[in-house]
């Protein structure tokens, strides 16, 4: 049986889609932790996710190089500085700042360090169970949307009517009666629409990297110290 998986943080965890490539049946729940995609039933083989895995030292990572540059202004900047691995360690903002600031010249954003819990979750995940990388891999959903627009980036913010709407859009045209069963299925409360919008970016790119049509920036992606593959997949 053939399970892929899109997932997504949200507030209540994490929002993940599956889907049987065999028979088209798709499946929304929350996830309280990561960890509990060991425990799925049955277990997806591929899973994207959108979240930072592979981490510098120190220095921007090519993926995001890439990824702005394929989005261009003004979508480019959803694109979030990636935190270097020295960031991690820090219990607060300014902390962040100060390590970063001294490790790689640079601060932390507010934005990047709303995501760190999420960050940290997933990089212990793969460090303790690297055996998991090889079906767990790094999106971005506007670099998604972008390559399933045929390769024109979103116009408007997806928080935007407009924005929804396009996403929307596209989402409807492949998964239209999947999305509203989401809609109704998943509690409220524990997620925003933004984030089943991103789950459904990051389950179309889990279809495929199965059918084996996936794109990766860069197409040559290197590691980490631990590891783990900085790329962005599409």
């Amino acid at each position: 049986m053939a399970i892929v998986a899109g997932i997504d943080g949200c507030r209540g965890g994490w929002v993940c889609l599956t889907k049987d490539l065999a028979t088209g049946q798709t499946h929304a729940c929350i996830l309280d932790r990561i960890g509990e995609l060991l425990t799925l039933k049955p277990r997806p083989r591929i899973v994207t996710i959108d979240v930072p895995i592979g981490l510098t030292d120190s220095g921007p990572r090519a993926c995001d190089l890439q990824a702005r540059a394929l989005l261009k202004r003004p979508r480019s900047c959803s694109v979030f500085p990636t935190p270097i691995r020295p960031v991690l360690a820090a219990e607060s903002y300014p902390a962040a700042c100060q390590i970063g600031q001294k490790a790689d010249r640079r601060k932390i954003s507010r934005q990047t360090w709303a995501i760190m819990p999420k960050t940290l979750e997933v990089d212990a995940c793969l460090r303790t169970r690297p055996v998991l990388q090889r079906r767990i891999r790094e999106v971005h959903p506007e670099v998604c949307f972008c390559v399933w627009n045929s390769n024109k980036a979103m116009t408007c913010k997806k928080e935007s009517r407009p924005g929804r709407e396009e996403r929307e859009t596209l989402i409807e045209s492949r998964y239209g009666h999947d999305y509203r069963m989401a809609q109704e299925s998943l509690p409220r409360g524990q997620y925003n629409n933004d984030d089943l919008l991103d789950a459904f970016a990051a389950l179309w790119t889990a279809e495929r990297i199965a059918a084996g049509g996936a794109i990766t920036l860069p197409a040559e992606p290197g590691v980490d110290a631990w590891g783990l593959r900085m790329e962005i997949v599409a």
